[in-house]
């Protein structure tokens, strides 16, 4: 029901009819106590739908601002409340439990409660936290760096570009794969008067680029300059950590559980007060370890800096040591230890740095800040595993380094199962061989590569070693003698509108068949090229339509090249989002099936003869052509195959270097409309000692018939012409 109802709400965010200015605009007064972010954003939005720019402008950055205020003051809240002397720990006080202990246990909750309450009121206003409370969409928006998506373009349109540019970047580095961002960036970078520090990343933490700087000194052996930024780097990502901590015990965060648990069912929502306040305490625990992972994941990333504590300590116990601060590099390596006991690369760190300190390193001990964030992750793992084991709770532990003994014994061999299921810990899906499909053998060496699973999408498959490297040799030779030769068939003879920063080629069968004829080309590329064009057909047909005969409907060569000096900076696409038999609608998802599209096409695929290149890979996209779900890299004899509908939605990234060749095919299921070009070229390339052959096959076949029967149309095929009587055109393909 909920997800139901939230779409409805976006109808608030739509100014009424004929008004000229965007209602409810909250007012503004610089200094104030936060506003609620999701009512700022709402009123932002509304402001940007009206075209009141400096309005969208003013309310969208205010929502920003209370958004991080409020994270401010809980944390300060939170660090100020824990400081506050305690009451006496229960186990302390005599008594049977629960009557001695609980209340001194209650009590502690209450003093805390109050103390966040009066700390929050005092800093956020009457209301607090409570009264700032954001909505999960709302949230998820602030998350994805939504409002410097209409930032961008509400400074754009008060003709402020460098505050354009900023808010574009800010967005783009957490949405890489926003096509239409991609398209953005790149006219803002085409402006005069940008420079390169206009485009400024607003919203990711400092840590990040003391972390990258500090590793780029590193490799550059200025280890002096680098031991700053690394320590403030740790500094900042364990404050970040506090951060990330005091934002779990918030109101949107338990409304998000409370909602996920009734939405499955109301599981574990109706038992009681115990279990009510246990099942709250736990899932703050679990929105704590998740921190780590937040911490370690950069902006736009999927995945986190493996052990990224850890690493952190170890460059820095050596960079200390190159410098010769065996102090220091005594207390960073002590921290390692501290993560892993028996790490002996960090045992042997030690003994080297104490012998050179002697009785000057007897004293030291493990970072302060470390050993603090250990001993209370340790503590939150206990709590955890004790819910598993007899609560029926769940937790997925980020951290490799947490202790086996840590861990109830009857947990260890499910988590171990559990542990072998994550992503990145997987070995790579081992190819399938072709003969697997419908038991039939097609071609040995062929293997699948990739499925329709692990390409994230439907009717879609990476096929491997279609083509030798031998192979792959003859038809870039073909490609390039026929480009040499100023073949260029399928485009009219015009360059492809697609991009200016590429040349391209294309070379159809029949061409290559004119060419070698002629004396052009080789004869073996242009025979080469048909039969591979058949193989492909016929893997094809075994993988996706093994019960209904597949026909090519067009075969073309195509190869693009770079331009030198035309690639800095470049963001446009090689070949924009499209589908193949269809007309992508991006705004609504569908995809109609009507001219100029090819409708009749059913399967397509690309086969690769090359990889000796920057960029080109094919990617597929969502319906919406902004979300790229699934990218395969060009190598030599390499297929990608797919349905050629909305289902497919695909395109091809920018070749900024080099020359990237791949026979394009597309298939199709009526026979009305397969490649008759395919067998003229087939007749055109037919030695002279092979026809006769067959001739004296078919008279040596041919018996007497008591009915006449009509004579056989000519083995050379006509070509179809449209009605103004023109051979009609091929657009250019992928």
């Amino acid at each position: 029901m909920l997800r139901l109802l939230r779409p409805l709400l976006l109808l608030l965010l739509l100014p009424p009819r004929g008004s000229t200015e965007p209602p409810g605009l909250t007012p503004l007064s610089p200094g104030a106590p936060p506003q609620p972010p999701d009512l700022l954003y709402a009123d932002g939005l509304r402001a940007y739908a009206a075209g009141a720019w400096a309005s969208a402008v003013a309310l969208l950055r205010e929502a920003l601002r209370s958004r991080a205020a409020l994270g401010r003051a809980r944390q300060d809240c939170g660090a100020s409340c824990a400081a506050e002397p305690r009451a006496p720990e229960p186990d302390s006080v005599p008594g049977p439990w629960p009557r001695a202990r609980e209340p001194l246990l209650l009590r502690a909750v209450f003093r805390r409660a109050e103390c966040l309450a009066q700390c929050e009121a005092r800093t956020l206003g009457p209301g607090g936290a409570a009264r700032l409370r954001v909505g999960r969409a709302v949230r998820d928006a602030f998350r994805r760096r939504e409002p410097y998506n209409y930032l961008q373009r509400a400074y754009y349109q008060l003709k402020k570009r460098e505050l354009a540019a900023a808010a574009a970047h800010t967005f783009f580095v957490a949405n890489p794969m926003h096509l239409q961002m991609r398209e953005d960036m790149a006219k803002y970078r085409r402006m005069s008067g940008l420079r390169p520090q206009s485009f400024r990343d607003l919203e990711t933490p400092p840590y990040w680029a003391d972390y990258d700087t500090g590793l780029e000194l590193l490799g550059r052996l200025e280890v002096g300059l680098a031991l700053p930024r690394l320590e403030e780097a740790l500094q900042g990502s364990l404050a970040q950590m506090e951060s990330c901590r005091a934002a779990c015990e918030g109101p949107e965060e338990q409304e998000q559980e409370t909602e996920e648990e009734e939405e499955e069912g109301g599981a574990g929502s109706h038992g009681g007060l115990y279990p009510a306040i246990a099942g709250h305490w736990i899932r703050v625990l679990q929105c704590r370890q998740r921190c780590v992972t937040d911490i370690a994941t950069r902006p736009g990333r999927s995945l986190p800096v493996p052990d990224f504590f850890p690493s952190q300590l170890r460059r820095l116990h050596e960079a200390h040591a190159q410098v010769g601060n065996l102090s220091q590099a005594v207390e960073n390596v002590l921290s390692v230890l501290l993560f892993y006991p028996e790490d002996e690369a960090a045992k042997q760190a030690l003994t080297r740095y104490q012998a050179q300190l002697g009785e000057k390193g007897l004293g030291l001990g493990p970072r302060e800040d470390i050993q603090s964030f250990i001993l209370r992750s340790l503590g939150e793992k206990r709590q955890l595993y004790y819910a598993m084991e007899h609560l029926g709770t769940s937790f997925r532990d980020p951290d490799p380094w947490t202790p086996a003994g840590l861990i109830p014994e009857v947990l260890r061999a499910k988590l171990r199962e559990d542990q072998e299921k994550r992503p990145w810990d997987q070995e790579p899906p081992q190819p399938t061989p072709l003969a697997y499909w419908k038991d039939v053998l097609l071609l040995e060496g062929v293997t699948l590569t990739q499925d329709a699973r692990q390409l994230n999408g439907s009717e879609r498959a990476v096929l491997d070693g279609l083509l030798t490297p031998a192979e792959c040799g003859v038809l870039l030779q073909l490609a390039k003698d026929a480009a040499g030769a100023g073949a260029r068939s399928g485009y009219r003879g015009r360059r492809s509108p697609h991009t200016p920063h590429e040349h391209f080629e294309g070379l159809t069968v029949l061409k290559a068949a004119q060419l070698a004829q002629a004396g052009t080309v080789g004869s073996q590329g242009a025979k080469l090229l048909l039969e591979v064009s058949e193989r492909v057909r016929t893997l094809t047909q075994a993988y996706f339509s093994p019960e209904r005969p597949l026909y090519l409907s067009f075969t073309h060569l195509v190869c693009r090249s770079a331009i030198e000096g035309e690639q800095e900076q470049r963001m446009d696409l090689s070949h924009p989002v499209h589908a193949d038999n269809c007309v992508l609608d991006p705004d609504s998802g569908e995809c109609w099936r009507e001219p100029p599209a090819y409708t009749y096409r059913d399967y397509s695929g690309l086969l690769y003869l090359n990889d000796d290149f920057q960029g080109g890979d094919l990617f597929f996209t969502q319906p919406n052509a902004l979300t790229v779900t699934a990218q395969v890299r060009p190598r030599c004899g390499r297929l990608v195959a797919f349905s050629s509908g909305v289902e497919n939605p695909h395109g091809v990234w920018a070749v900024t270097r080099g020359r990237r060749c791949a026979l394009a095919l597309w298939h199709t299921w009526a026979p009305e409309h397969q490649e008759q070009e395919w067998a003229e070229a087939k007749e055109l390339l037919r030695e002279p000692e092979q026809e006769e052959e067959e001739e004296e096959e078919e008279e040596e076949d041919e018996t007497p018939s008591r009915d006449p029967v009509p004579e056989p149309p000519s083995r050379k095929p006509q070509r179809t012409h449209d009605r103004a009587g023109k051979a009609p055109w091929v657009r250019e393909e992928l």
